[in-house]
């Protein structure tokens, strides 16, 4: 809801539980008022009356209250846009109109030529922001820097910052450090997401799990970026972000072209990081993912199984292996196409391999369908082989610096995707691809990041960096409407690109290339401070993971682990024993039957996984379930009780496991064995309310 003032300068945004308020003074400053608490229009315009600081020679009173900085005047923040004409650079703009409709604010401003409009959006309690900016009266326009928005915090003391920090196999990992003066930049100038840094920030004073003010911002773009969190001289803290890392330009506007930037969301809590995570959480189900309200199935993937080596033949029999214990999508990884045995060749090649697949993919994915399964591929589009058809073709179409040697990472380099013959290849490639057999899912993967990102010949090569990701977001939303039928998975050798913007694309993300059941513990937990289980790709895979550290788990303890997200299997199930294998059909049975609770419930984070006992639990209606983890114990020491949330205080639960009646919101843990020294165990137990 937007309410209005009646002399249509004070703008408030509500949803259930915040508001969002900002002013346009009498000189066309636009101001932040007002974000948390939800409050009343009468409230925006009371803080709307108090005066600006007066300005002194070395400060100015915009400084960390103005609600889109720009470049030029008396401001001495980090600007916001950035452009450049050719008389001048900077920005003086001055207020044009609004526009408000349902949930969505525009304001308009205009500096000469160039036309600034601000939007904002309310999705629940999740404030959307994004700005364009367009070109109407000069030859052209340079766009150095235009981030989608700034966010303003209330005065604090003691903010902490929350960040996701990592590498290749082990992403998402959640760090929390007092905000100190000055600037902490996050980002990726990688021309992917990245494994580093997800695109989120979250602070707070004092806040827990479940208690407490947070503040969260999210980035929904899929290519370089960079948020700045600034706590100012005057202790007043700001976080501006958008695509692109540096200020070298981001795209060159000519008459009567625009830009329009990708959302940057932030959200207000007062529920601790677990409220503020269940509230991205529904927004993301809600109004991002595509079809998020079906279940993603239980899927087998050949890749740990059978690396490049495979055949028609090989695949099938890991696809009756996979039918046996109940899989329902089976999924042909890396080596099916052009003449790729190894990393080395084939890349840009979409065709079947003719020796593997003589008749092509359809006759296994018949099969596939004969057995009750989906069936799925992998693919990385936007790279080539040198030693590739496509490339002995076109070896202009990959990104290079004219007089530079051609940076190989795996073997490969990177389509130019900005160019459209590029991307009319790669469309009729791919649509061929999908509808010359029953294809139901793609694994779309993406591994390695822009090392020499030159376009000989084009005037503005900088572009590319934005016009990369302009196109793959074109080519998988005109995929997705040719063939509907087909779900899309992002990977990046793991999780180099999982964000909001390619999350409005894809039906679940490969959350890291590590597959151990305990390292998964603590790249999950972060991925689910901002990103639902609905999304979490998970893989049970084989003991001792000798694809990484050669660590010996169970059975029961790699499908708890996987269990947590949107459960997969990678394992050579041909080498598995008969006991094995019973054993995963149970599995796979039991989270069949949490499934509606695991992808589509509210997450508790109940322990972290910081040693000893870890736990989540997910609640949807009278369905509760707990996934429960020792990691690490002495011997004879007791598992500790849990605390179950989210649970009615007055209703009684029983826990079907062991039969036992528990009431409100404090459950004992049972079913991990106890006295086991240094052994990991896990265990699922699922309650429901009674009465």
């Amino acid at each position: 809801m937007v309410d209005i003032a009646e002399d249509g300068r004070t703008w408030l945004l509500s949803g259930p539980a915040s508001s969002y308020a900002l002013h346009l003074t009498d000189a066309d400053e636009l101001l932040h008022l007002h974000w948390g608490p939800r409050i009343a229009l009468a409230d925006a315009e009371a803080l709307a009356r108090h005066p600006l600081p007066a300005y002194w020679p070395f400060e100015s009173p915009l400084d960390g209250r103005e609600e889109y900085p720009v470049e030029g005047g008396p401001r001495f923040v980090r600007p916001a846009l950035s452009v450049r004409t050719e008389e001048r650079r900077g920005t003086e703009w001055r207020f044009v109109s609004y526009a408000a409709d349902g949930d969505e604010l525009g304001l308009r401003f205009e500096d000469g030529g160039i036309a600034i409009t601000l939007h904002y959006r309310m999705r629940g309690d999740v404030v959307e922001r994004w700005v364009t900016v367009a070109n109407g009266g000069h030859a052209r326009v340079e766009l150095l820097r235009a981030d989608a928005a700034t966010w303003t915090l209330p005065d604090r003391a003691g903010w902490r910052l929350s960040q996701l920090h990592g590498r290749w196999a082990a992403e998402s990992r959640l760090t929390t450090a007092p905000l100190t003066y000055g600037e902490k930049v996050i980002g990726s100038r990688r021309g992917h997401t990245g494994h580093q840094h997800l695109p989120w920030v979250a602070l707070d004073t004092d806040a827990t799990e479940e208690r407490g003010e947070v503040y969260g911002c999210a980035l929904g773009w899929s290519g370089s970026w960079r948020i700045a969190v600034a706590q100012l001289p005057d202790a007043r803290v700001q976080i501006t972000g958008g695509a692109g890392y540096d200020d070298s330009g981001l795209l060159m506007l000519e008459a009567g072209e625009s830009y329009t930037s990708p959302v940057f969301a932030g959200l207000w809590s007062d529920g601790g990081f677990g409220g503020a995570s269940r509230t991205w959480h529904a927004y993301q189900r809600a109004y991002v993912v595509p079809d998020a309200e079906q279940d993603r199935p239980v899927l087998f993937n050949s890749w740990e199984a059978t690396n490049f080596d495979i055949s028609e033949e090989q695949q099938l029999a890991l696809a009756r292996r996979a039918a046996e214990i109940g899989v329902e999508l089976f999924v042909v990884d890396d080596g099916w196409f052009g003449a790729r045995t190894s990393d080395r060749a084939g890349l840009g090649d979409w065709t079947p391999n003719p020796d593997r697949f003589p008749q092509g993919l359809k006759p296994l994915a018949d099969q596939v369908h004969g057995l009750g399964m989906q069936f799925g591929i992998w693919v990385e589009p936007e790279m080539v082989n040198p030693d590739s058809e496509l490339y002995r073709a076109h070896p202009d179409w990959v990104q290079y610096q004219s007089g530079r040697k051609r940076t190989e990472l795996r073997n490969q380099l990177v389509l130019n995707l900005a160019r459209e013959d590029v991307q009319e290849y790669l469309w009729e490639q791919l649509d061929t691809l999908l509808s010359s057999a029953p294809i139901d899912y793609v694994k779309w993967d993406f591994n390695r990041c822009f090392t020499d990102a030159g376009w000989p010949g084009e005037p503005y090569p900088q572009r590319l960096w934005v016009d990369h990701v302009r196109a793959l977001y074109a080519l998988l939303d005109r995929l997705r409407a040719a063939h509907p039928q087909v779900a899309f998975e992002s990977c990046s050798g793991g999780g180099g690109r999982i964000d909001l913007g390619v999350l409005g694309r894809t039906d679940q993300v490969w959350t890291s290339d590590n597959t151990d059941p305990l390292d998964r513990l603590a790249i999950q937990h972060g991925f689910t401070q901002i990103h639902p289980a609905r999304v979490m790709a998970a893989w049970v895979t084989d003991s001792p993971n000798i694809q990484l550290n050669g660590r010996v788990s169970s059975l029961r303890f790699r499908f708890v682990s996987a269990m947590a997200g949107v459960l997969g299997v990678g394992g050579d199930l041909t080498e598995w024993s008969a006991e094995e294998l019973a054993e995963a059909r149970r599995w796979v049975d039991l989270y069949k039957e949490i499934r509606p609770v695991v992808q589509h419930g509210e997450l508790y984070r109940l322990r972290p996984p910081s040693g000893g006992l870890s736990a989540v639990q997910y609640v949807r209606g009278e369905e509760t379930v707990v996934l429960a983890w020792l990691q690490a114990q002495s011997y004879g020491e007791p598992v500790p009780a849990l605390r179950l949330r989210g649970l009615d205080p007055t209703a009684s639960y029983e826990c079907r496991e062991t039969g036992e009646v528990h009431r409100g919101a404090v459950l004992l843990h049972h079913g991990l064995r106890t006295g086991l020294k240094g052994d990991l165990d896990a265990t699922v137990l699922r309650l429901r309310r009674i009465r």
